[in-house]
């Protein structure tokens, strides 16, 4: 930490502001997570078209002090779109309209051909599928986070959190259906501790399925948070929250009630007769000064310590761990060996269009027409056939529009084949080594390749839920769409063939 010269106010004020003014950007900001899975649709179909109505009139909705909205995009009785908005219980209606409007616009770019889609972010909660969710409980697809901290004492810790949060539970969703279930409470857990903790459900639930969908959360503490200085699960019908500081609006306290007797006023202050008692004006300036610069001190410091807790928060999908919960993901990403080999003619070599060093790459056409690009491994994988399903399932949960998307996967025998989506300008390599495809490359360009490769790297080092570590980055493995957009590629093959790249440390070679 900066050392500061207590008595110079304006470089405390000016670091004060400065982190008020990232807490403030980031409030109405905080992308968390979304997961889009079940059948991807085509791009201009009906329910397509209705999806993009369906967003946009929960982005419209997000006015005023509605902090819950559910609504339908469609015919009820073909290819009916069913959507809702959950903003915090504490946010105000600024926030919780900005929440919705990122959100919205999230799922638009990152969902808008999958027919189930849920978006978390800080502040609100934003899901759609082609089947009603409304007063109804979802537990699935869910998501967890903990802080990398443990605590000093974690079964007293444990216990506390845990008897807490299920009386917290309890009492959000006593309230009757249509009201807000939300709830927030501190508690002390030692001299200079205490625990914040939140509820909240969708107010559509009615009070048992509320609290069941509650308490399935708080249990899921034990599994992935336990003993941890704060954790977090997210259903799509509700969440919870801890944390060992304030992370919620505290609720103002309301207002006296009508009729009561106002309070008795002050007594007079004592007369002192003029002398020697009068406190100078001098000293009462040199008392205010330093009493304000100790709470600007103090409020500084209080930020600072915010900003390396948030930083230190390590949010990772929970369906990673429960294998159970990964099976529905599986089962969408799994293709048969047979349809794959149809789609590449065989692997004949016609359809080769190139080899690295995991393997040979070719491309193919599913049975609706999609083309994609097949990487069949090579037999030199080390991973069992479980584990290479979990890896495949995290790396296809990787989305950046600067990242080559995963769409699914092959495992058949021997054969362990990944399946991508197709770039139809080939690699950078292409262009760059080609003295004629050269002169396709102008600066404007090159540029936003270089940026988009940066944007991508950016994302697997620092904002991704892993963290990637790509070890076989050239250009023959950025991808080139139609209009020239860098797509990484290669970038999850090094945990599928089981290299731990969780750390920093390169000195393993893998790939070429």
């Amino acid at each position: 930490m900066p050392s500061f010269n207590p008595f110079s106010l304006p470089i405390v004020l000016l670091y004060l502001l400065t982190f008020l003014n990232l807490t403030t950007h980031a409030a109405a900001q905080n992308y968390l997570y979304n997961i889009c899975r079940n059948t991807t649709i085509a791009q201009n179909s009906i329910y397509s078209s209705n999806i993009k109505s369906l967003l946009s009139s929960l982005s419209s909705n997000a006015t005023g002090n509605i902090e819950f909205y559910n609504t339908t995009a469609g015919q009820t009785t073909s290819n009916p779109v069913y959507g809702l908005f959950l903003c915090r219980g504490d946010v105000n209606a600024e926030i919780c309209r900005k929440c919705v409007v990122n959100a919205t616009r999230e799922l638009a770019k990152s969902c808008a051909r999958e027919k189930i889609a849920v978006t978390w972010y800080d502040e609100c909660t934003v899901r759609y599928s082609n089947e009603s969710i409304f007063s109804t409980v979802a537990v699935r697809p869910r998501v967890h986070g903990w802080n990398v901290k443990n605590v000093t004492e974690p079964d007293r810790f444990n216990r506390l959190v845990n008897t807490t949060m299920t009386q917290l539970a309890r009492e959000a969703s006593n309230f009757p259906i249509g009201v807000k279930k939300f709830g927030v409470k501190e508690v002390q857990f030692s001299d200079y501790e205490n625990t914040y903790n939140l509820v909240q459900c969708t107010p559509d639930l009615s009070s048992t399925d509320c609290n069941s969908c509650l308490q399935a959360a708080i249990n899921r503490f034990l599994i992935h948070s336990s003993g941890k200085q704060g954790g977090r699960v997210m259903f799509p019908s509700c969440n919870v929250r801890y944390e060992l500081y304030l992370f919620y609006n505290v609720p103002t306290a309301p207002a006296p009630a009508a009729g009561l007797a106002p309070p008795p006023p002050p007594p007079a202050p004592i007369a002192r007769s003029k002398g020697k008692n009068k406190i100078s004006t001098a000293t009462i300036v040199a008392i205010a000064v330093s009493i304000a610069l100790s709470v600007v001190l103090l409020l500084f410091i209080l930020g600072y310590c915010f900003l390396i807790r948030r930083k230190k928060y390590n949010a990772v999908e929970g369906d990673q761990i429960d294998s159970t919960n990964d099976i529905t993901i599986v089962e969408s990403l799994q293709f048969d060996f047979a349809t794959i080999e149809t789609a590449t003619n065989k692997f004949s070599v016609h359809n080769k269009l190139g080899e690295g060093g995991f393997g040979a790459v070719y491309k193919g056409i599913l049975p609706n027409g999609q083309e994609i690009a097949v990487k069949r491994l090579s037999r030199n994988s080390g991973q069992g056939a479980e584990q290479f399903k979990n890896e495949v399932v995290l790396v296809a949960k990787l989305q950046h529009k600067n990242l080559t998307r995963l769409l699914g996967f092959c495992l058949e025998g021997e054969e362990k084949i990944l399946i991508y989506e197709f770039a139809s300008n080939k690699s950078l390599d292409y262009f760059l080594y080609d003295p004629r495809k050269q002169a396709e490359l102008d600066w404007s360009i090159r540029y936003k390749i270089i940026g988009g490769i940066a944007r991508g790297i950016q994302y697997l080092h620092e904002d991704s839920r892993l963290r990637i570590i790509h070890r076989d980055l050239k250009a023959s493995n950025v991808l080139l769409d139609v209009d020239m957009n860098p797509k990484i590629s290669d970038f999850g093959m090094a945990r599928i063939f089981g290299v731990d790249q969780t750390q920093g440390n390169t000195s393993r070679i893998v790939g070429t």
